[in-house]
């Protein structure tokens, strides 16, 4: 039964609901959140939201957590000079937070702690607050990151700030 249902939330899904979920406006405040988070730390942040899983990847039992590794190699947040890259996964039809760190970074920080900052969006987004559950979680992971990795050495910026839409 809950298998029917997520089927029926991903293909009730479409990009102008995404689109209204995340209005331009929205993307534009991710983005500069992006921008002022990086500037206080060496890690590199994409953010990437998807309304929803084809029905062949439904069909396979997909979770978010494998999707967000896909994308996360996908838009090669690994490809970074200090393997500092970090993944914000939402996919919405689940309402669903994955963080996937590279390994210069899952090295320090443990999973609990992205784990706590997945399921704070998440509350977030439940009361359909998708621009602050962003923002904050942005914020979130600024200061874990600031904490491990300081600005200094190898602080340029190596990926977009420009949240994704996929």
């Amino acid at each position: 039964m809950a298998n029917l249902q997520r089927m029926a939330r991903h293909l009730l899904m479409t990009h102008w609901r995404v689109r209204r979920t995340f209005p331009h406006e929205t993307l534009l405040a991710i983005e500069q959140a992006i921008a002022t988070s990086e500037s206080t730390h060496i890690g590199q942040l994409r953010f990437a939201v998807e309304g929803a899983l084809s029905f062949a990847a439904l069909s396979k039992g997909l979770t978010a957590r494998e999707r967000a590794i896909e994308v996360f190699s996908h838009l090669h947040v690994w490809d970074t000079e200090h393997n500092n890259g970090v993944l914000i996964y939402l996919l919405l039809a689940d309402r669903s937070v994955e963080i996937v760190a590279d390994r210069g970074i899952h090295a320090r920080v443990k999973q609990e702690e992205w784990d706590a900052i997945c399921r704070q969006m998440e509350d977030t987004f439940r009361r359909n607050e998708f621009k602050q559950g962003v923002l904050r979680g942005i914020e979130a992971i600024g200061s874990l990151l600031a904490t491990h990795f300081p600005t200094g050495v190898g602080g340029t910026d190596e990926l977009l700030n420009t949240p994704v839409i996929l």
